[in-house]
């Protein structure tokens, strides 16, 4: 029988230069195979050419002075060699026979009952159980990595959802170490308790879930909008376990959000600009025709409802008029400008309402002065709104305004955060449409406006909130490249 690996380097570690000269000659007798055989001649000369890396496999005698087979083998086994190592001994013994086995021996042979075919047979299982286990360690650090490199978040549950095995991802995701999250619940990132109910019951009914749109939040509170794809597998010792990963969508969300709040703007001014047209033409007769009946009328008393009539048609131009600058995309004059000294101007801009409340105000700036390409005065009117909605949603004596500058690779980020009322999840949806407020004598447009002047600033704002609790702002503006 051809073994494989038939060109196989072998060592064989004995002290007795005889013993080896008879087992080399036995291997060497094996009908159609080539193997280079080498001597090593005593326990430290055997491990140093063992942990060079060149041998396939090796024999080892039992007897080796002051050290034996077995110290052989669980020095081979200390320093990390995976090399298939096989114990010789003069006679049998079961207890040294369990020792070798316990520090990785392939096999135990007596060195009296050897011959070509038994050493055919132990050398052929030794190579072919090695190569089996270098494909198994393969396969498996392969798919180690897999788990461990990927951005998406890979995770095995038990049945109740405690989470068993993550890998590194949910840091950079949700903020936790690993540690932490073993001693977790899937259940317990779950933000909506609709999501969480549903995946606890798919789980019950032994179905899974695929491509789940779920809402997660992160250690710092932060909401992470994820795909979760969770599949229950069945174990060797045949417990049903769970195995999932969690794909992170939030910039994605981001972009479509972002997206969708420009085509709403953009198709809202296409139907103030007909709107417009089409209530200007009739308003203009009417206000020529009250103009010419002024004239012709000669009873005094029907020139007062001569006025109202102007005065309300004057009015309704003017919303028109309004309506069509904060749709109308806005022309900036874009320069070189340092983003902590509008912010500055922004700040002092609101001083006066900040004192009148008695709200604590805290800034946060980094050390480095950023730069951006702004219309400074458009761009401190979208975010003096911002931070002027931001004063009217706190309570006197209670409220806390905090406004930080932060640098994130190409992009400067500027988050506005107070401790007002909040915002329902329902209005955040409907916070830059025209004519949307939540104020008692609000127009609706103050907010459109801003987000016109940050589109045309090529930035994007994200609103979070927690009803009765906070509201941040997050302004992402391109740096200065």
């Amino acid at each position: 029988m051809i073994l494989p690996n038939k060109n196989a380097r072998i060592l064989i570690v004995d002290d007795d230069e005889d013993d080896f000269i008879i087992i080399g000659g036995y291997i060497k007798s094996i009908y159609g195979n080539s193997f280079h055989i080498e001597w090593g001649k005593n326990f430290v000369e055997g491990i140093n050419k063992l942990f060079s890396g060149k041998y396939d496999m090796y024999f080892v005698d039992y007897r080796l002075g002051i050290k034996n087979g077995v110290d052989f083998l669980e020095e081979a086994e200390s320093r990390k060699i995976e090399v298939p190592g096989v114990l010789l001994t003069g006679k049998g013994n079961y207890e040294v026979d369990i020792k070798a086995m316990k520090f990785g021996a392939v096999d135990y042979l007596v060195k009296t009952e050897l011959s070509s075919e038994k050493l055919e047979r132990c050398i052929r299982y030794a190579l072919e159980r090695a190569e089996a286990t270098n494909a198994l360690k393969n396969s498996e650090l392969k798919y180690r990595n897999i788990f461990e490199k990927s951005k998406d978040v890979f995770f095995v549950a038990d049945q109740q959802l405690n989470i068993v095995d993550v890998n590194q991802s949910v840091f950079i995701l949700l903020g936790y170490d690993i540690a932490e999250v073993l001693k977790m619940n899937l259940a317990d990132w779950f933000g909506f308790d609709e999501q969480r109910e549903f995946l606890i019951k798919s789980i019950q009914n032994g179905v899974g879930v695929t491509d789940l749109e779920i809402v997660l939040m992160s250690k710092s509170g932060e909401k992470k909008y994820c795909i979760i794809t969770l599949t229950l597998e069945l174990s060797a010792d045949n417990n049903t376990y769970l195995q999932g990963i969690i794909h992170d969508i939030t910039h994605l969300k981001k972009a479509e959000k972002a997206t969708l709040q420009a085509e709403k703007l953009a198709a809202a001014g296409r139907l103030v600009r007909t709107i417009a047209h089409e209530v200007r033409n009739p308003l203009n007769n009417i206000t020529l025709s009250v103009d010419q009946m002024r004239i012709d009328a000669r009873d005094e008393n029907i020139q007062q409802y001569f006025d109202i009539i102007l005065r309300n048609g004057k009015r309704i131009s003017d919303l028109i008029s309004e309506l069509l600058y904060t749709s109308r995309p806005t022309e900036n004059t874009l320069e070189r400008q340092i983003l902590q000294n509008i912010l500055d101007d922004v700040i002092e801009a609101s001083v006066d309402r900040i004192t009148l409340k008695n709200i604590r105000l805290q800034i946060s700036y980094p050390e480095t002065k950023i730069e951006i390409l702004a219309d400074r005065e458009k761009l401190m009117i979208a975010l003096l709104n911002i931070v002027i909605n931001a004063i009217e949603a706190m309570n006197n004596y209670e409220g806390r305004l905090f406004i930080a500058l932060i640098e994130e690779e190409e992009n400067a980020v500027v988050v506005i955060s107070d401790n007002g009322c909040g915002i329902s999840e329902e209005n955040i949806c409907k916070l830059f449409e025209p004519y949307f407020t939540q104020k008692r004598n609000g127009v609706g447009l103050g907010l459109t406006f801003t987000l016109n002047i940050l589109q045309a600033h090529k930035a994007t704002v994200d609103v979070s909130s927690i009803p009765d609790v906070s509201t941040t702002f997050t302004i992402t503006i391109p740096l200065l490249k």
